[in-house]
């Protein structure tokens, strides 16, 4: 057991510790000649890929942006233009329907007009037809008075005032 107790894998000595800090260095040299020169310049390409891949991701926001201001006032102009567009229709539909209405107003006019034209010549007619019958009826008294023989004018008088009232019954 006694034997156990005094075993150390690694006992530093001065030439080990050179040898050591040789290999050390000459691995660090072969290192940075094969390895590190390689890895930074691959880093270096990495950066320079991100830094692009920032830079369009920063210009495609601002496109982006720009078309959504662009749409923004295009669906600007397009309401304008509706608006525009419902604003003529009704100012089409209110001309319309005061032309129908200033229409409809001559048509009245001109229909009463001629109604009463025709109430006018009818009325006419109906008094040149009343104003017949009457120089008829006077015709026909007249005819009377003269066929009868009468002898004297109370007598003639009596007759016509009869045939007046005969007339004014009928």
């Amino acid at each position: 057991m006694f034997c156990l107790l005094s075993f150390t894998p690694f006992q530093p000595t001065p030439g080990l510790a050179i040898w050591s800090l040789l290999i050390f260095l000459l691995f660090w040299y072969i290192m940075s000649k094969y390895a590190f020169i390689p890895i930074s310049e691959a880093l270096a390409k990495r950066e320079g890929e991100i830094q692009t891949a920032i830079d369009q991701a920063k210009k495609a926001r601002e496109e982006m942006a720009n078309m959504k201001s662009e749409n923004e006032k295009l669906l600007a102009e397009a309401r304008e233009e509706r608006s525009k567009m419902l604003q003529e229709a009704k100012d089409i539909k209110n001309q319309i329907i005061f032309e129908a209405r200033e229409k409809a107003k001559e048509e009245a006019s001109k229909i009463a007009t001629t109604a009463m034209l025709d109430i006018e010549n009818q009325k006419k007619a109906a008094i040149t037809e009343v104003k017949n019958e009457i120089g008829s009826m006077a015709l026909s008294i007249a005819e009377k008075v003269i066929r009868k023989e009468l002898k004297g004018n109370m007598e003639q008088e009596n007759f016509v005032n009869s045939l007046v009232k005969e007339l004014n019954l009928n």
